[in-house]
């Protein structure tokens, strides 16, 4: 079979392209293309273009073609992405690795040219914003100036990479999120290129660094996120070698009713996928009800989709989305979209519905204003319910959809600890403290103290920020203020956003709440939400407060989005300004007022909130063509300061040995070109005993450095005074940091030492409590190994290498879960670090393990996917317990990359062996 032999010839308004047809598979009697989900059309289309007898063969190619709804054993198939995708958390790390990458060939006396991206990659910096100025004119300016002064080392970094790595751009600071970026500029839909002289046109495809790279399924585009080692291998020109999924069908009907967002509708959707447990699986939208729905409600669900636990969320292509390209000032791109998606069979018209694994259906017209808290995306709320709702979590009292554990007064929380939870839930009363803000006013249990309209699930979505905008019209026009105690902030994904706002005559009503503009980055999203006032925080602390944050996000794990916030709630840009105003979490806001006029008149939320029929002509009015054309003409330019930073032209990265942001990682220390086998693990020690949903918040935090842990004593040994810290996030770049930063969340519960929060473990034999990292640091000087267990969705949460990174650095081997989430799983495997799963029904607490004990792993000499291994634990008193461990290696090359050491070494022979 010649991948010739598929070539058509589409004309586009007079220019002739080729495309790889995969309707003349079909032809040709070798698969039923029709039948195909969309999303597996594009798979199929990837493997006929890149056919070549070797990495694609025509064996995978028949494989993705003849889709089942459900396999027996993974299949797996070499997928090339078309480009690569990153935001400056992830991305210094990566060019971090590709630097120290060119070192090592050039010690070996390769050419370190040869570490090159080869195909496009973008790297959008939007993560390192910090809100430590709000409620003013100025601060935004005074935001951005510093985040230079605290990164400006990375950024040199990121500024030497673009002039030196061939394919690699930069979208500077202060200009928009890398998501929202992607989709109203980068995403193509289909990418046009010349080829042996020829026009190629293929659909666009990508992987990114963040995971809720999904957004950009939103118009069609297949992405989702990887770990920032797996792109780096793809950015080397590796294939993405993956399962072929199965896809659940999502079928929408009817329309949301007047008030409800697609906020609301993506909380809705959420929750019902994640009991669905769709994690490694597609989602495909279709029917009526997504015909409905505008492309900015589509990128909300399409974003979302690490919350509900699927690879992607995906929207395929129709006349919406070909309007959504015309309004974002990519009208070529448009019609050759348009062209190509319908020559290919991808363009969905709604008349024939593919087949998919199972269908799941809902009714828009069923969802209603909601929220989500206090910890976990999934947990849906009912706004009519918030006030009951708190109460209840407030007490430690069962939840509603725990009712299956309603004789079992202790199990595991969303945290990764044991909690006991009472029998009885009877509110008491508020407790209430003062606190000096240069007035006295109150907070206590339930006052919200972070109030932010955050860049990434909601901003592309001109709907909800000009309804808020509204909202906010109609609240300060009835004289409501928010209370002193809440710090709220404005941070859009993309400067169009401000545009359309201010045309609108909207923002005077969002500054008039304390909504000034703070940034155009993720912000409180990511935990980069700046400190509270000193008072507030010293009343939190010395009363341990159940204080919250509402934030139009798509997370808000434990500590995530301030540490000293217990609380944090998910809702539309709308309710955040609401409950702002409100100054509380625990109310029901459709029958409580939600405030008091000047002259005392009860103003309640339907007072003031505005209706579909009201926001819909101001979408259609103020977001114009124009608005993007002006932003994104200029949007690598980037700001003075950016064009003030100094950088050095090299082949090789001048590594400064002061630097406490930038060092050469340790990964190719004593590299060479034969590999070391791997053995079995014997006598391990446990580092950490955790539960279910310990997510990579808890295994690698971002956020605040603490100064009495590992990482913040590093510093202060550096001569760093804690005022310059910074964030976790922003010394991704430094290894040392990172390391003792891992598993270093203040919330972490680690079984070992029960009943304590934060970095701590036992160390054995001798039975002493100590930081994880110190504790590491001696089983490594002793030679002995270290495990992890833990139970369900192990590695929930962001895309974060560091996760992985840190954990093989601190000497785990292996990790021993439930189960595990999809991107952190691969994260491990691309580390070097072996990922087993307890026998389905089995657990560390059921085995009667309580950490203590020695842990021998045996078999893994040879290695191949999804091995049933023979794992033993033996206790003080020489007891021992049996039991068997599947391996998580889920194909061949995963095999490969786990006997190199990791996905890098992989890729470092492979470059070397054929020099």
């Amino acid at each position: 079979m010649e991948q010739n032999e598929f070539i058509k010839q589409i004309n586009i308004k007079g220019q002739e392209y080729n495309i790889s047809d995969i309707n003349k598979i079909e032809e040709k009697g070798m698969a039923d293309i029709k039948r195909l989900p969309f999303s597996v059309k594009i798979l199929v289309e990837n493997l006929l273009r890149k056919l070549d007898g070797r990495v694609v063969t025509e064996e995978d190619l028949l494989n993705i073609a003849g889709w089942k709804k459900q396999y027996d054993a993974p299949v797996e198939i070499p997928y090339h992405p078309a480009r690569v995708l990153m935001q400056d958390f992830t991305g210094v790390p990566a060019v971090v690795d590709l630097a120290a990458m060119r070192d090592a060939v050039k010690t070996l006396g390769g050419d370190p040219k040869k570490i090159n991206p080869l195909i496009p990659v973008e790297l959008i910096v939007d993560h390192s914003v910090q809100v430590d100025y709000y409620g003013t004119k100025n601060a935004l300016t005074k935001n951005v100036k510093k985040e230079y002064e605290r990164n400006q080392e990375r950024y040199g970094l990121l500024k030497w990479a673009q002039k030196s790595f061939d394919n690699f751009r930069v979208v500077p600071p202060n200009s928009g999120i890398c998501h929202q970026v992607n989709l109203e500029y980068l995403g193509r839909i289909i990418i046009t290129e010349e080829l042996n002289g020829n026009l190629m046109a293929y659909p666009d495809t990508v992987v990114g660094t963040d995971s809720h790279t999904t957004m950009i399924n939103g118009i069609g585009v297949m992405g989702w996120g990887v770990g920032g080692i797996e792109a780096e291998a793809v950015m080397l020109g590796q294939p993405y070698y993956m399962s072929i999924p199965q896809v659940i069908g999502f079928k929408m009907v009817g329309e949301l009713k007047q008030g409800v967002t697609a906020s609301d509708l993506v909380l809705t959707v959420t929750e019902m996928l994640r009991k669905e447990n769709v994690v490694e699986k597609f989602v495909e939208y279709f029917g009526p009800g997504m015909k409905n729905l505008t492309i900015p409600d589509r990128a909300t669900i399409a974003n979302m989709s690490p919350e509900y636990g699927a690879t992607m969320g995906f929207f395929p292509v129709d006349e919406k989305t070909i309007e959504y390209m015309k309004m974002t000032y990519r009208e070529d791109r448009a019609e050759i979209a348009e062209a190509c998606t319908k020559a290919l069979g991808l363009f969905y018209t709604g008349e024939n519905d593919p087949e998919y694994t199972r269908v799941l259906e809902l009714d828009l017209s069923t969802v209603g204003p909601s929220l989500a808290g206090p910890a976990r995306p999934q947990d849906r709320i009912a706004l009519k319910d918030m006030e009951k709702n708190f109460h209840e979590i407030l007490l430690g009292c069962k939840h509603e959809r725990d009712a299956d554990l309603e004789n079992i007064s202790t199990f595991h929380d969303e945290s990764g600890t044991m909690t006991s939870r009472d029998e009885t839930c009877v509110p008491g009363d508020k407790r209430m403290y003062e606190v000096n803000l240069g007035g006295t006013t109150k907070i206590g249990d339930g006052s919200i103290v972070i109030a932010a309209i955050t860049s990434c699930t909601n901003t592309s979505n001109p709907f909800v920020l000009l309804g808020a905008g509204l909202l906010a019209k109609k609240a300060v026009e009835k004289g409501l203020k928010v209370p002193s105690y809440v710090k709220t902030s404005l941070a859009p994904g993309s400067k169009v956003v401000v545009d359309y706002l201010e045309d609108a005559g909207l923002m005077p009503y969002f500054e008039a709440l304390g909504f000034h503009l703070a940034g155009f980055g993720c912000g409180t999203c990511i935990g980069n939400s700046g400190p509270l006032h000193p008072e507030i925080e010293r009343a939190i602390s010395e009363n341990d407060l159940f204080v919250a944050s509402v934030l139009s996000g798509n997370r808000n794990f434990e500590a995530r989005i301030h540490q000293a916030i217990k609380g944090n709630f998910l809702a539309s840009p709308m309710l955040v300004v609401a409950f702002a105003i409100a100054g509380r979490i625990d109310v029901d806001l459709t029958t409580t007022p939600m405030g008091y006029s000047p002259n005392n008149e009860a103003i309640y939320l339907k007072d003031i909130w505005p209706g579909s029929d009201e926001i819909a002509p101001l979408v259609k009015a103020h977001v114009k063509q124009e608005f993007f054309k002006a932003e994104y003409e200029k949007i690598f330019d980037g700001d003075t300061f950016w064009k003030e930073l100094p950088v050095a032209e090299s082949t090789t990265y001048n590594w400064d040995e002061a630097s406490t942001y930038i060092k050469n990682p340790p990964y190719f220390e004593n590299f060479n070109l034969e590999l070391n086998p791997r053995s079995d693990i014997v006598n391990a020690r446990a580092m950490l005993l955790l539960g279910n949903s310990v997510t990579t918040d808890h295994i690698s935090p971002a956020g605040a450095i603490p100064e009495e842990y590992p990482a913040g004593q590093y510093l202060i040994g550096k001569n760093v005074s804690s005022e310059d810290f910074n964030s976790y996030g922003s010394r991704r770049g430094n290894h040392e940091v990172m390391m003792r930063g891992t598993f270093g969340n203040i919330r972490i519960k680690n079984q070992l030492v029960k009943g304590k929060e934060g970095s701590f473990t036992r160390k054995f034999p001798e039975d002493s409590e100590m930081f994880i990292y110190d504790a590491a640091m001696k089983y490594k000087d002793e030679g002995t190994p270290l495990v992890v267990l833990g139970g369900k969705e192990y590695g929930t949460g962001s895309s974060r290498d560091w996760a992985a990174k840190g954990t093989t650095l601190l000497g785990i081997q292996a990790v021993i879960a439930e189960s595990y989430e999809r991107i952190h799983r691969s994260n491990l495997v691309g580390m070097g670090v072996l990922p087993l799963t307890f026998r389905q029904g089995q657990g560390w607490e059921s085995l009667g393990l309580d950490g203590s004990e020695t842990f021998s792993v045996r078999g893994i000499s040879e290695m191949k996917p999804r091995k049933v291994l023979q794992a033993k634990a033996v206790r003080k008193d020489g007891t021992e317990v049996s039991f068997e461990v599947v391996v998580r290696l889920n194909t061949e090359i995963e095999v490969a990359y786990f006997e190199n050491g990791g996905i890098l070494p992989y890729v470092m022979r492979k470059i070397l062996k054929e020099q």
